[in-house]
């Protein structure tokens, strides 16, 4: 019997593999967690001097980002690439999609234990991104169970994904007081237009769904639809618009709305003054 040259070659009609990889995804992310704590602690004086809860979150962007990176190369692959999810957007499945399907749901795993874990110690809820990570677990887990279901609009939908690396840059400069520099304003440019582009990509999402919804409606299991069309709608009316104005303020006014929504403290590099007699 010939040995799998990749991940991607594996054998993902096995029940066993799908969960052997979506354990290892949560750990992968889990124990990047922890190692972007213990580097923080050591290596920034930012971070050190931070609140706890503060700290955590800061650990949560970096993961974030992380995953976004990944996200983001499998949703550009499966709109760029002439292959089998392209070509069969309902039913088209490819082994490198159903890694990243069983990692996804890994992730929002742990996401979701480390977002509720945190609200429940510090007593404190973002209901968007509780909503936004609650559907993608279900969404993503729902591909699982009904393992017939497509892998174009699930990997589409990890595009999503694209801001979080240049969230997590524009929250870090931040609290370490670069907020008037040209590199966090450029960082706060993209991000921006990242947010735009993840408005745009859910409009293209509706278009594929209205373009094929007889076989959505054929091959799609009733509750996996209502789980996905009800957080398509919920990005596309409230979370996008919500998220994308307060980015655009915090261009104009740097403040950290996740937290004090104080002004941001401003340590970073500065212009010299020119001293005169």
């Amino acid at each position: 019997m010939e040995r799998p040259s990749s991940v991607f070659d594996l054998d993902y009609s096995s029940w066993e593999l799908r969960l052997q990889v979506i354990g290892l995804g949560f750990l992968f992310y889990s124990l990047f967690f922890l190692i972007c704590h213990i580097l923080s602690a050591i290596l920034c004086l930012t971070y050190r001097v931070l609140p706890t809860r503060e700290k955590v979150f800061w650990d949560l962007a970096a993961t974030r980002a992380l995953f976004g990176v990944q996200s983001t190369v499998a949703g550009l692959q499966a709109l760029t690439e002439d292959g089998a999810l392209f070509a069969d957007k309902v039913n088209g499945q490819t082994g490198w999609s159903w890694f990243n399907v069983l990692t996804a749901v890994g992730f929002f795993l742990f996401e979701n234990v480390a977002l509720h874990g945190s609200s429940l110690v510090f007593r404190s809820f973002d209901l968007p991104l509780a909503a936004h990570h609650a559907f993608a677990l279900a969404g993503f887990a729902g591909a699982v169970v009904w393992n017939t279901v497509g892998h174009f609009l699930p990997m589409v939908t990890l595009l999503l994904e694209m801001s979080t690396p240049f969230t997590c840059i524009s929250w870090m400069l931040l609290k370490a007081g670069w907020s008037q520099t040209l590199f966090w304003k450029a960082n706060q440019w993209l991000m921006i237009h990242m947010f735009h582009c993840r408005m745009v990509l859910t409009y293209y999402m509706w278009w594929v769904s209205w373009c094929h919804w007889t076989e959505l409606s054929i091959y799609v299991p009733l509750p996996q639809r209502l789980v996905f069309f009800t957080g398509l709608a919920l990005l596309t009316v409230l979370i996008n618009p919500i998220w994308t104005h307060k980015k655009t303020m915090q261009l104009l006014n740097p403040v950290d709305w996740n937290f004090s929504n104080k002004p941001a403290p401003e340590n970073g590099p500065k212009a010299k003054k020119v001293h005169t007699s």
